[in-house]
């Protein structure tokens, strides 16, 4: 995903948090609204670079000062009580393309209440980064970090899920 990068707003009172590298489009935007193209594949994202390009090329939309991400995300969905199994749109043609160089930035944890695209990220869109330890980017460190205080129910005060962990990487648009 090609996302304009936010610093933290000042309604975020987590000063360690410099900027929003969410997998929301909240804070951090996303490069356009993508999914009325319907050029993405069936984790509602992108299959590689040169997708979000043509796009952009198509629909006249400047990536200029925009960053480009990698996402993976677990396999599996917390509910607030339960983990369970979920799967990406079969109906949606999805050839994902792993970046070879990619930098690990963290982990987030982003609704998913109506099953479809990324929702809202709790730890920025809820400020969330408050009270759970974040890095710079309002994300955790690990995943460990994330599964843990989803088990805890430590996000019960933010948007409604269920949740998905998703590792967030930054890519160099080469």
């Amino acid at each position: 995903m090609a996302k304009r990068v936010s610093k933290r707003p000042d309604w975020i009172k987590a000063a360690h948090v410099i900027d929003i590298y969410s997998v929301s489009h909240c804070i951090s935007e996303d490069f356009s609204e993508y999914i009325k193209f319907w050029k993405h594949n069936g984790f509602w994202l992108f299959d590689s670079p040169e997708a979000i390009r043509t796009v952009a090329q198509e629909n006249s939309i400047d990536l200029q000062g925009t960053s480009l991400f990698y996402y993976e995300v677990h396999d599996m969905e917390f509910d607030g009580e339960n983990w369970r199994a979920f799967g990406l749109e079969a109906s949606i043609p999805t050839n994902v393309v792993v970046p070879s160089i990619k930098q690990l930035k963290g982990f987030d944890v982003v609704t998913f209440w109506c099953k479809t695209s990324p929702e809202c990220s709790p730890l920025s869109c809820n400020g969330l980064a408050e009270e759970l330890s974040t890095n710079p980017h309002c994300l955790f460190a690990s995943f460990e970090e994330a599964e843990i205080n989803l088990n805890k129910r430590n996000f019960k005060n933010g948007e409604p899920g269920p949740y998905r962990i998703f590792s967030v990487y930054s890519v160099d648009w080469a």
